[in-house]
């Protein structure tokens, strides 16, 4: 694990030196301290490092990859803030923090998820990451990882099964989470890739197994995780009966499709040899953590 670890201590900060530096030049409005909260409140920046990561394997310059990498973090950290919600979610609780809608209040919260969406836009617009078709690229297929065919329909899908009349089976649970967790995952395993104009095939073929696993690992916390070291409320999808592939699957069967799509991912990073080690150790690392 040594090899993920050094990496992902890597990525964090090299993520948390390009917050500060764009936090700094934003103002100190509540919106902007809301932002700064969400984003700078902890978290495991496991989307942040497989965009470096992809980027290292293709010899991209770690300049210009470092904004993209932001992007994803800002990205994802508004999808919390919206997830959290009263109307969503309604957690008052985030990595052991106050989530922001309760810090400040609920338009602080629509508004800091609202911008901090659009920076992540900004971030992969700037000039420094690359060509404009490069720019392009990675604007185009971050709109569609996050919006209508990816996290936000994942979402709505989420929220319907709420009040469904019967449990999601497990073909619906598999594509709701390919939108609501996998879509994100797989643009920042991608976008490594896409700065360097190659095939995206391989890591692709990665992440969607990553996603998948990531979610069965969240599902598996939920139901057996210690909220102490998670830093936020578990068991509420128990509580609310919805369907999860803890309870299609049983938790002996969530750990063996874990595992397997584990072996999964870890295969498709074949083309890349040795050079892909801490890439296939985040994915061992997915389905071990804690929080």
């Amino acid at each position: 694990m040594q090899h993920f670890l050094e990496g992902q201590a890597r990525a964090k900060s090299a993520i948390q030196s390009e917050f500060d530096r764009i936090f700094a030049g934003l103002g100190t409005e509540p919106v902007h301290h809301a932002m700064a909260h969400a984003v700078l409140n902890g978290g495991k920046r496991l989307r942040g490092f497989l965009v470096l990561e992809g980027a290292r394997l293709h010899d991209v310059d770690p300049a210009r990859a470092i904004l993209p990498a932001c992007a994803i973090e800002a990205l994802h950290a508004y999808s919390l803030v919206h997830d959290d919600l009263p109307c969503m979610d309604d957690d008052d609780l985030r990595r052991g923090q106050p989530t922001v809608h309760i810090k400040w209040d609920e338009a602080t919260a629509v508004l800091a998820g609202d911008a901090l969406q659009t920076l992540a836009f900004e971030l992969c617009a700037d000039p420094a990451v690359g060509s404009g078709d490069v720019r392009a690229d990675l604007c185009l297929t971050l709109a569609r990882a996050s919006g209508a065919q990816g996290m936000v329909y994942g979402q709505a899908l989420d929220i319907a099964a709420e009040t469904a009349e019967t449990p999601l089976t497990l073909e619906q649970i598999t594509k709701l989470q390919d939108g609501k967790t996998g879509a994100l995952i797989q643009w920042s395993a991608e976008a490594g890739a896409r700065l360097a104009q190659a095939d995206v095939t391989p890591l692709s073929t990665y992440a969607k197994a990553l996603g998948l696993a990531f979610q069965i690992a969240d599902d598996i916390l939920d139901e057996t995780g210690d909220e102490a070291k998670a830093g936020k409320r578990l068991q509420k999808d128990a509580e609310a009966g919805k369907a999860t592939f803890v309870s299609l699957l049983g938790l002996d069967g969530a750990r063996t499709r874990a595992a397997d799509l584990v072996t999964q991912a870890c295969d498709a990073l074949s083309p890349y040899g040795n050079g892909a080690e801490s890439l296939r150790e985040a994915a061992r690392f997915v389905i071990s953590r804690e929080s």
